[in-house]
């Protein structure tokens, strides 16, 4: 998956209470550390960015809205190069996701590509 978009996918997972409702007391934790650490590294390489910050303290409440503004934000700030943050992203879907992740659902490596798109149920149109 492309590294930013592992990172916004990452950062919903942890917030969606409906994804912690069905693991485990003990994975349950584990989550809420490793979400605590991806939000402390997206805050970090946001951080001096006011639309970024502001982006990414509202992603939790609405990510819909907010996803296009912190995609960009986090795009500029060099995330996708940022092997710490891309690694806790991963970490966190392990654990949400066990079965997408045993699949490689979170390992879709692109570079120098237009009109890549990663996901599920997605809609793409694209004018070069």
């Amino acid at each position: 998956m492309e590294p930013v978009t592992l990172i916004l996918t990452a950062l919903a997972a942890g917030v969606t209470t409906g994804a912690l409702d069905v693991l485990k007391d003990d994975v349950k934790e584990k989550v809420r550390a490793a979400y605590a650490r991806l939000r402390g590294l997206a805050e970090k390489r946001v951080s001096g960015r006011p639309h970024g910050e502001l982006a990414l303290a509202e992603y939790e409440s609405a990510p819909q809205k907010w996803e296009g503004l912190l995609a960009a934000e986090l795009t500029e700030a060099g995330a996708a190069h940022d092997a710490d943050l891309v690694t806790a992203a991963k970490a966190l879907m392990e654990l949400v996701d066990q079965p997408g992740a045993r699949s490689g659902k979170y390992n879709v490596p692109v570079t120098g590509s237009q009109g890549v798109q990663v996901g599920d149920s997605n809609i793409q149109v694209n004018k070069f």
